[in-house]
């Protein structure tokens, strides 16, 4: 995807005023002013009122997001795995609105949502969700985390009308994570990021899914030629031990979509055993709550950096 598609610029919001309400002049009662904004994504422009209250997301990060700056939704995708600290929208008070990869677009049209909020696995049905309600498309450029995480926030808190709460936890995440970097930059150790899932074993490095772990928190990739995809690069644990890392991070996907074996079963076997990562005690399963369903929100982020750090 191209990366200017994510960083949702500030300034490409243009605010308008729509002014609503009775017209009456004889009524002595000014007219009620809703305010509109228009904002540029990746999958076209978008306008719609400022501060909707009937709003659907798709996007568990911007879920986490909008949980942490107090903002109500009204509808989220329960067919599946919802990360269990989002578990309060699983209630009765959510509308249910389908699947991640499967809207259900009859139960969105009945709620008449003021906002939709999607990302990546919803892209290819954004005209058809457009045709129900505003649209607009927010997701993380994992190349470029940090800026697109941060332009993400603050978006939403213009959205909503939380800018100053925005303003102040990002700030927080920002100094959490310069104490890592410090932290890891000063002991100079190298790392190998692996998505378990169920007996197969895929590599990620710098500017992949998870590769804040290489560009902001500063580990070095034990293989700097690992190819970025979305699904990683299938290794052996062959190579593991070829590679040698100091650090394994794990990130168990069999945990949150019911595999049937553990990351630690897959991952901790004779041929692993013999790296410095496993003699060191240095193999670290991380949630995958946060980075596997909910990455790039403001809590999911602070957790990725605090599970980190708890390491060192």
């Amino acid at each position: 995807m191209k990366k200017q598609a994510f960083l949702l610029p500030i300034a490409a919001l243009t605010l308008t005023l729509a002014a609503c309400g009775s017209d009456n002049a004889d009524s002595g009662a000014s007219a009620e002013e809703k305010e509109e904004m228009t904002l540029t994504h990746e999958l076209g422009e978008t306008t719609f009122d400022k501060n909707p209250e009937n709003v659907v997301v798709f996007d568990f990060g911007t879920l986490d997001t909008l949980d942490a700056l107090d903002v109500e939704v009204t509808g989220i995708p329960k067919g599946g795995t919802v990360p269990s600290y989002l578990s309060a929208y699983e209630s009765d008070d959510y509308e249910n609105v389908g699947s991640l990869k499967e809207p259900d677009f009859e139960a969105i049209n009945a709620m008449g949502p003021d906002l939709i909020i999607i990302s990546g696995r919803q892209a290819e049905m954004y005209d058809e969700l457009s045709e129900i309600a505003p649209t607009i498309y927010m997701g993380v450029d994992t190349s470029n985390y940090m800026e697109s995480f941060e332009e993400n926030v603050t978006t939403l808190g213009e959205i909503f009308e939380k800018e100053e709460k925005a303003a102040e936890k990002l700030e927080a995440v920002h100094t959490s994570i310069d104490e890592l970097n410090e932290k890891v930059t000063a002991e100079d150790r190298n790392a190998l990021i692996i998505l378990a899932n169920d007996g197969k074993i895929s590599a990620y490095g710098a500017g992949s899914r998870f590769g804040l772990i290489h560009d902001i928190f500063g580990f070095t990739p034990v293989d700097e030629s690992i190819d970025v995809s979305t699904h990683g690069q299938s290794i052996s644990y062959e190579y593991i031990v070829e590679n040698d890392p100091e650090y394994i991070f794990v990130v168990d996907r069999g945990a949150v979509v019911g595999g049937e074996s553990s990351a630690k079963q897959v991952v901790e076997n004779e041929l692993v055993e013999k790296t410095k990562a496993y003699q060191d005690g240095n193999i670290v399963y991380l949630n995958p709550d946060f980075w596997y369903l909910s990455g790039g929100g403001l809590v999911s982020v602070q957790e990725m950096v605090n599970e980190i750090a708890s390491e060192l």
